[in-house]
């Protein structure tokens, strides 16, 4: 990541806009009613937008990007055609609302597996193994086929730390053409992947790290993989820790394609201060991805085109991701070209509010909790920065005023919010769930059913239209159109007090990059 430019503190900063947007807020005209008081969170504010926003107009949006994925093998995944499609049809919307969309191109590191792999072991004893249940390619793993190779083990270490495949020493005594078998730990895969390749391995095995740890799916990062790789479960590694022989075989596309990021300016607001809402536009390889993300994507785009002629206090900016499901890659983008080429107007950017999943068909209405309240700091919750527990606020009292309940999902950073917080910017968001387990008292909260995922179609070929909840894309459309509205108008709320509270029964799970899943982060 480039070096960022040197922020203003967060306090002074956030001080400082709510003043500006305050001032300006006394002199602004707008086509939303003015504030009336009739509620506390100023719901009312937002009244008539909300009204244009209709559940009709975002399925209008996700009919469009199915018939798009129907075209084009199934999948809008950035670097095919359904992606390239997906961003000339939300352009041809901005342009027909009277925006001047831009187009930000970059080359990202492509990959897709295009057919099921082959894990079979005939010695110390005979299975064979479940591509997607029992091992997992790495993404960005190379091509290649291996009849009955002899797996090597390397320095796995079992009871201890492992440094396995992490140092090129530890192939010293490596016999070309085995398959490596090494323990996950310490170094990123990539680097325990290109030092059993250049030992001259025919495909590596990464079993997990501890007894009772599962089989996993991580990310060499890039397409540095030229053989077979996979991650196992450690009880599959570890009977393979004195030797074996197995079949490997897998055939991938890895390269570096180019894809792109959609951003649209509101015609009015200040310059100097923007409001920036984001949804990332690609699903992944292997179906339409509807509810993930078409319908933060759609959801955006039926705001943008309903807020056009709105006249605002600060500048909105509308940005569509792509290349999100491997690695935030858009967002990440982004956010660097700015640091090293436009600091000025990264230093703008007042808050950033994303939307990545909300129209789950056992849909929780769960908000970014920016207090750290319910997920406090740690492995699975980032910091909110210094404005994101008001904005989670927001968002909380917008569903108490319109008599809904709402809980909270961890802070984690590994949705396109990731990188602006990276930055120190203040974000929140909404998420209605992806491959988590409804409990008893969400099912009381929200409806729906328990013991169920809230999303049995995430990352699968069946999340296409008909995997999106009504009542989800009706609630959550109108919460957007009201955040982005309010934030429009006046940030002064930012620099309000709040008192941290947990609401409801929320999920660690908070959408985007997902640890157990295909496009987790290249760390072991």
């Amino acid at each position: 990541m480039s070096t960022s430019p040197r922020r203003t503190s967060r306090s002074t900063r956030t001080a400082f806009l709510a003043l500006a947007s305050s001032a300006a807020l006394a002199t602004a005209a707008f086509s939303a009613p003015a504030a009336t008081g009739d509620t506390p969170d100023g719901s009312s504010n937002s009244e008539a937008l909300r009204a244009a926003v209709t559940t009709e107009g975002v399925f209008e949006h996700l009919n469009a990007l199915q018939a798009i994925a129907d075209r084009n093998d199934g999948t809008r995944a950035s670097g095919t055609p359904g992606y390239a499609a997906s961003k000339d049809y939300v352009v041809s919307k901005l342009r027909a609302a009277g925006y001047k969309p831009t187009v930000q191109a970059f080359d990202f590191p492509f990959y897709r597996q295009l057919e099921p792999a082959t894990f079979d072991v005939s010695a110390p004893s005979a299975a064979s193994y479940v591509d997607g249940e029992d091992f997992a390619l790495m993404t960005y793993s190379g091509s290649g086929s291996v009849t009955d190779g002899t797996v090597q083990p390397v320095d796995l270490n079992l009871g201890g730390t492992s440094t396995s495949g992490c140092e090129t020493s530890d192939f010293n005594g490596f016999t070309s053409g085995n398959i490596a078998l090494v323990r996950r730990g310490t170094c990123a895969f990539a680097v325990k992947v290109v030092n059993a390749q250049d030992a001259g391995a025919s495909a590596v095995i990464v079993m997990n790290t501890n007894p009772g740890n599962p089989a996993f799916g991580g990310t060499l990062g890039s397409p540095v993989g030229t053989v077979p790789s996979l991650g196992t479960s450690y009880a599959i590694g570890e009977s393979l820790a004195q030797g074996g022989t197995a079949t490997i075989k897998a055939r991938t596309e890895s390269e570096i394609r180019e894809t792109w990021n959609i951003h649209a300016d509101s015609k009015t607001g200040d310059r100097e201060t923007m409001v920036q809402t984001g949804a990332h536009l690609d699903s992944v390889v292997v179906g339409p991805g509807s509810n993930d993300n078409g319908s933060g994507s759609a959801a955006l785009l039926e705001v943008a085109e309903q807020m056009a002629t709105t006249k605002l206090t600060n500048r909105v900016r509308f940005s569509w991701w792509g290349a999100e499901e491997l690695g935030l890659l858009g967002s990440e983008h982004y956010i660097d070209d700015l640091a090293t080429n436009n600091p000025n107007l990264l230093e703008k950017i007042a808050i950033y509010l994303n939307f990545d999943m909300v129209g789950s068909p056992n849909y929780g209405l769960f908000v970014y909790d920016g207090d750290n309240s319910a997920f406090p700091v740690g492995p699975g919750a980032a910091k909110g920065p210094e404005g994101s527990a008001q904005i989670e606020k927001l968002f909380h009292d917008y569903f108490d005023s319109q008599g809904l309940n709402s809980a909270e999902t961890a802070f984690s950073g590994r949705s396109d919010y990731g990188p602006f917080i990276a930055m120190d910017i203040p974000a929140g968001g909404l998420f209605t769930g992806a491959e988590g387990i409804k409990t008893e008292s969400q099912a009381e909260l929200f409806g729906g059913q328990a013991g169920v995922a809230y999303d049995e179609c995430y990352h699968a070929e069946c999340d296409d239209v008909t995997n999106n909840n009504p009542d989800a894309i009706n609630f959550n459309s109108d919460a957007m159109a009201h955040a982005v509205l309010t934030y429009g108008q006046d940030l002064s709320s930012l620099s309000q007090p709040t008192t941290s509270t947990v609401r409801g029964d929320g999920t660690p799970s908070g959408g985007g990059l997902h640890e157990d899943h295909d496009h987790e982060q290249p760390s072991s």
